[in-house]
């Protein structure tokens, strides 16, 4: 049985929404800085799919070729469109969404886009079906390589079962790689009934040490930050409501590797990027502080050496020394609030820590 939240999302993007043009803040858009192959591989998707595009960020990682992908929350299906040039006829997509309004236009496109990327047959399939259930929608256990989404999530009453279910459907070794909105405190249940906040993608949010605990519960260990930005509430009935909550998008990998530990450990380990990643032959970036120059030999905690030998990664690494002799906790692994500062938080500078 379906939920008022539910209800409530289907409504907005199936019916209040006909266009991006008809969001209210910037928390759903944002193409900069996206590289010249995803904008190459864009201008082959269809105009109606991209019209109905409502995603806050870059869900693409590197290195995707033949992969099974799963995206949570597809929508028209822009995304998965994208993918499907990128994993090549070999690789296949699989896109999850439960306003039908949505997938019929990502539907109505699929031979459209299968003559355009010079398939024989379609690579991609959409699924109706919610985030927070997986199994409903026939997904088996560890069968995808790799899963994506983009400002989605927030929009879930149970955030606890997407990740669990994530984790379910992932491979060993598997990655879930995923934008969202996270806020940078606990939002108050009032904000949450509201519903063009919740559609907006910000009063669905979670406080993003909430989403730290729920990930390292599900199994992921170790999330790791991509990228993140402040968004700027632009309207003046949101930014009030508001109040002094500050909203960010941000992009975050997680690996489904069983033997990652909550803390960076140092084993004296070091690793080299042969710069083999066609979109990236001159450095590799795992995270937000982890740029690994090709050719290098880059110190890491026994984590990192996991996320890159135990991943579809491994080919394009050289790796290092193992784990026989423990030197304690790695040196650059602090812990801070991960998200971009800003002038605004200046004050909470001030504290304990």
């Amino acid at each position: 049985m379906s939920s008022k939240v539910e209800e409530d999302v289907r409504e907005y993007y199936g019916k209040t929404l006909a266009s991006s043009t008809d969001l209210k803040t910037d928390a759903c858009c944002d193409t900069a800085g996206t590289p010249d192959y995803i904008r190459k591989a864009l201008g082959k998707v269809h105009d109606e799919v991209l019209s109905r595009y409502y995603g806050c960020g870059l869900i693409v990682p590197h290195d995707v070729d033949g992969l099974s992908v799963l995206d949570l929350g597809s929508g028209s299906g822009r995304d998965c469109y994208v993918l499907s040039q990128l994993v090549g006829p070999k690789g296949r997509v699989v896109g999850i969404d439960m306003t039908e309004e949505q997938l019929l236009v990502a539907r109505k496109h699929l031979d459209h886009h299968a003559k355009t990327f010079g398939y024989a047959r379609s690579n991609v399939e959409f699924k109706n079906g919610n985030i927070e259930r997986l199994y409903e929608a026939g997904l088996s256990d560890a069968s995808f390589d790799l899963i994506v989404s983009n400002c989605v999530i927030n929009l879930a009453k149970n955030k606890e079962s997407v990740l669990r279910e994530a984790w379910r459907v992932l491979k060993i070794g598997g990655e879930l790689y995923f934008s969202d909105v996270y806020a940078d405190r606990r939002v108050p249940e009032e904000l949450r009934e509201d519903k063009v906040l919740y559609g907006e993608c910000l009063s669905g949010a979670l406080y993003w040490n909430d989403f730290l605990r729920l990930a390292r519960k599900a199994g992921f260990s170790d999330p790791r930050l991509v990228e993140s930005r402040p968004l700027e509430l632009g309207n003046k009935d949101v930014r009030a409501k508001a109040g002094h909550i500050r909203f960010y998008s941000a992009t975050y990998r997680l690996f489904k590797i069983p033997a990652l530990e909550d803390a960076c450990e140092d084993f004296g380990q070091a690793v080299v990027y042969k710069g083999t990643m066609t979109e990236c032959p001159q450095y590799f970036d795992l995270d937000d502080h982890h740029r690994f120059l090709a050719g290098k030999a880059h110190e890491v905690c026994a984590n990192t050496s996991l996320m890159l030998s135990e991943s579809r990664f491994k080919r394009h690494f050289v790796f290092i020394g193992g784990t026989s002799v423990h030197y304690g906790i790695f040196k650059d692994c602090g812990l801070d609030v991960p998200f971009k500062k800003t002038v605004a938080d200046a004050d909470a500078n001030a504290g304990c820590c």
